[in-house]
């Protein structure tokens, strides 16, 4: 072990992130399980509701086939369903708020732990769903998950981000990601006809949304808190320095204690950073603004519409067993997002980014292209179902999974939790945004639907290559300084006095 530095990674680290990245991978399954036994809940709702056609003929043995909907009741039931889909974000909208209250109440270890009954809950009402009105418990439960998830989105990046060394901060930034992205995946696969995505098992395919919770609830316990929060929110440093020794093994914690101090005497200068408080200010303005823009592309560069509506898309293009292709989505989406973690922290976070954006762009023209010459060339059909492979692998290299952690690094301890707060925010309003709007866009653009959101990502591109600065290797106080002197970078290494003084003034100010 190293004597100094702390840069080891230790099995205490290890179970704490895996520990914390069980939120994520139940923000994940919630996000992709809703999609693959569409039709059979969509079934379902229409029966609830009274409106079921029975003119069509009678399903068969292996119930694949599901009788149609007649056009009035076709207009509710795709009501409900759309509903259904972005009640979760409505959650997340409204907790997200609250990600910085909760996380300093009672700290990130205990706010994770208290958060879980609302999974448990969520999954319960969604597992039992059949036992009164399918569409209210489903929407009901979804609303529940998103809410949990809204705070969790927060919580789990925040905490990795505060316990991280500062050489793996990157990469285990990104473990939250990969893990939304198994989630998604694993969500996928248990959704197939023959496992739980049939007209038998789909509420237990829902309810298994709350299962991660249970699991982190036993394993909370035994993660340290975050020694970032006990030195500079509860000045406790002894407690700060046995955390650090606990998530590091045997060095000299002296150095992490003197970052912190100076970053407990910056907070300490100010009246506590309130969410509006932090739009008001001009100290953090441009921080606030490249962690808004930069969630906002990941939601507007279209990988929602990927996400949720992917089975239809592929039907669009043509594909013979679109939810295989869909898993192939999933499977690729992790995949890239493995490499996007063997990458951050050598690569740089701007780097990934401006190429992932770049690359999903052309893919969006790629998709347009192929689903417009699909009915002229049938090769083309190969063309669209490439596009979208590429499309997620570019945004797993950067825009999916950098996001979510580089708001902790743009923002010292004071005003975190309030920028977290409002990032999530930004991401869960833009993604109820797309998952609301995006069957109607497509009915209204057609085969162009991906032009949109290719227009967005060519400006999300530009705003990356003239905004965001790189933040790997960099300490907090170090990317504070780079945005306080403009375009300036300060190079890796201890800041000097000077610059800590300017720092000071300018937080002052």
């Amino acid at each position: 072990m190293e004597s100094s530095g702390g840069k080891q990674l230790t099995g205490t680290l290890a179970v704490a992130v895996f520990t914390a990245a069980l939120g994520s991978l139940q923000y994940g399954y919630s996000l992709g399980v809703i999609n693959a036994p569409q039709k059979i809940i969509q079934e379902h709702y229409g029966r609830s509701l009274g409106v079921w056609s029975e003119k069509s003929a009678i399903p068969s043995e292996n119930n694949t086939e599901h009788q149609e909907l007649a056009p009035v009741a076709n207009a509710a039931v795709m009501m409900y369903w759309s509903l259904s889909v972005s009640i979760f974000s409505i959650g997340g909208m409204v907790s997200s708020f609250l990600v910085g209250f909760i996380g300093d109440l009672r700290g990130r270890v205990k706010g994770m732990l208290m958060v879980n009954v609302l999974a448990v809950a969520a999954g319960l009402l969604m597992g039992l769903c059949k036992m009164w009105k399918p569409h209210i418990m489903v929407i009901s439960g979804r609303a529940v998950m998103g809410f949990y998830c809204g705070l969790t989105s927060g919580l789990v990046p925040m905490y990795i981000g505060e316990i991280a060394p500062k050489a793996y901060r990157g990469a285990l930034g990104t473990l939250h990601q990969l893990a939304i992205v198994t989630g998604i995946l694993i969500s996928q696969v248990i959704g197939l006809d023959f496992l739980l995505g049939n007209d038998m098992m789909w509420p237990l395919l829902l309810g298994l949304s709350g299962a991660p919770a249970l699991l982190q609830s036993l394993l909370l316990p035994f993660c340290p808190e975050s020694p970032r929060y006990l030195y500079i929110k509860l000045g406790k440093e002894n407690e700060a320095r046995k955390s650090l020794l606990r998530f590091k093994g045997t060095y000299d914690p002296t150095p992490d204690l003197e970052e912190m101090r100076i970053e407990k005497e910056e907070a300490d200068k100010q009246e506590r950073v309130s969410i509006l408080s932090l739009i008001r200010s001009t100290v953090y303005r441009q921080q606030l603004l490249v962690a808004l823009v930069m969630h906002l592309s990941q939601q507007f560069s279209g990988i929602n519409a990927i996400f949720y509506y992917s089975t239809a898309i592929f039907e669009r293009a043509g594909v013979g067993y679109p939810v295989y292709a869909t898993i192939g989505v999933g499977v690729i989406n992790t995949v890239f997002t493995m490499v996007s973690v063997a990458l951050v922290d050598r690569a740089g976070r701007r780097s990934l980014t401006l190429v992932g954006l770049a690359g999903m762009c052309c893919c969006a023209i790629a998709m347009t292209v192929g689903l417009n010459l699909q009915n002229d060339y049938s090769w083309m059909s190969y063309v669209s179902m490439s596009a979208i492979f590429m499309f997620v692998s570019f945004f797993e290299i950067g825009p999916g999974p950098i996001p979510w952690f580089i708001v902790a690094e743009l923002f010292s301890q004071g005003p975190r939790p309030a920028a977290i707060a409002l990032a999530g925010c930004c991401n869960w309003t833009s993604n109820f945004i797309v998952g609301m709007t995006f069957p109607y866009i497509q009915e209204w653009l057609g085969n162009y639907v991906f032009i949109l959101f290719a227009g967005f990502l060519l400006a999300f591109t530009v705003f990356t290559y003239l905004r965001v600065p790189e933040t790997k290797g960099k300490t907090f106080e170090e990317i504070a300084a780079v945005f306080q002197k403009g375009k300036k970078k300060v190079p890796p290494g201890p800041i000097a006095d000077t610059e800590l003084e300017k720092l000071k003034s300018a937080t002052d100010a």
